[in-house]
């Protein structure tokens, strides 16, 4: 691969897993409480740096949710900076609107609100608060104060048959983009799989709502719809691919290429400090483990998508079926796919409907 294949754009800087929400899907480590948040502003602001000189051109500034540290603002003058552009991706809460005119102040570019339901028993059941009006009140201000406003919106089972009326309230709310993403079964998703994931029925009539609501909004809004694993013969490339685009800076230090990595054994992971950026993007062996094709095995190595899917994601593959570097279950020709249609069979006959939930605690 060639530098310029390997070039990362997008710093993903998790700046804290604490958040006062208890998400079912949230996609933090179970043990999130393990990883405390080593990085004061001053470290940030040298990550921060060593991204932009790498060739990082926008960051995440994630969680958790990132509102809970009380030098948001310090860390997102930094950014700025740096010539970053800066996107705050949060769940609204806590926020007020001093505050989000104090960050849009210090070179806040952008917010991406998340919203679990259009129904406060429906926030409530996958948040474990209700919060609803706090959310409606962030996009609010969010408008007010002129930032460009993204509502993501985590599909599952129990909001999936709601697509209309949640373009509708994004349309209402002045969003200027729509994410509807599928639930990715990681972490307390995958705790939660049984009870969220959707039929294939339920699947069918979603992809018709998400075509006609972009037809229609189409210059106004963008829509946009990321498909479930679960649901496809063939996966995503994680990140767009192990080590080619996305940088990840845990709260503890840990530099990764994906959110889930420091799941998976043996990875060897640097912290923040331990070497330059440049030099753990480069040739660090977490980054260098599954980049490019050389790792991949059969049917991998020879399928004619492997430099599309890039074997699909790791990280699934790893907590599937214990093997880091098995093509991804989600793919029709993994040897492993079995796991996969055991799951949606499941979905199909309905069972765990409105079942217990485990929250994020």
């Amino acid at each position: 691969m060639t530098p310029d294949d390997v070039r990362p754009y997008t710093l993903v800087a998790e700046l804290t897993y604490r958040c006062p929400l208890r998400c079912v899907y949230c996609t933090n480590p179970l043990a999130w409480a393990s990883h405390g948040d080593a990085l004061d502003a001053a470290a940030w602001r040298a990550a921060l740096a060593e991204a932009e000189a790498l060739g990082v051109v926008q960051v995440h500034l994630t969680g958790g949710e990132p509102l809970v540290r009380t030098d948001l603002e310090e860390i997102v003058r930094a950014a700025r900076a740096c010539d970053l552009y800066v996107n705050l991706v949060t769940s609204g809460v806590p926020l007020d609107e001093d505050r989000l005119a104090r960050l849009r102040d210090a070179g806040l570019d952008a917010v991406q609100l998340s919203l679990q339901d259009v129904e406060r028993a429906g926030v409530a059941r996958i948040a474990g608060r209700d919060v609803l009006d706090q959310k409606l009140a962030a996009a609010r201000w969010t408008r007010a104060l002129g930032l460009p406003l993204t509502v993501n919106v985590v599909l599952h089972r129990e909001n999936v048959d709601r697509i209309e009326a949640l373009v509708a309230l994004a349309e209402r709310l002045g969003a200027d983009r729509l994410e509807l993403a599928h639930a990715q079964y990681m972490g307390w998703a995958l705790v939660n799989r049984a009870a969220l994931l959707p039929s294939s029925e339920q699947i069918a009539r979603a992809r018709a709502a998400v075509a006609a609501a972009r037809e229609r909004l189409a210059g106004r809004m963008e829509v946009v719809s990321v498909l479930p694993d679960y649901h496809s013969d063939h996966p995503k490339p994680c990140m767009d691919g192990w080590g080619r685009r996305y940088l990840v800076v845990a709260p503890d230090g840990l530099v990764m290429p994906c959110h889930a990595a420091h799941t998976l054994p043996g990875l060897g992971l640097e912290r923040v400090g331990d070497r330059p950026l440049a030099a753990i993007w480069a040739d660090g062996s977490a980054f260098t483990a599954f980049r490019g094709e050389a790792w991949m095995r059969e049917p991998c190595r020879t399928c004619p998508r492997r430099a599309h899917d890039f074997g699909g994601c790791r990280c699934q593959a790893f907590h599937l079926t214990g093997d880091a570097a098995a093509t991804d279950p989600a793919c029709s020709l993994a040897p492993a796919r079995a796991i996969v249609a055991a799951a949606r069979a499941r979905a199909a006959m309905g069972a765990d409907v409105a079942g217990e939930l485990r929250y994020r605690a």
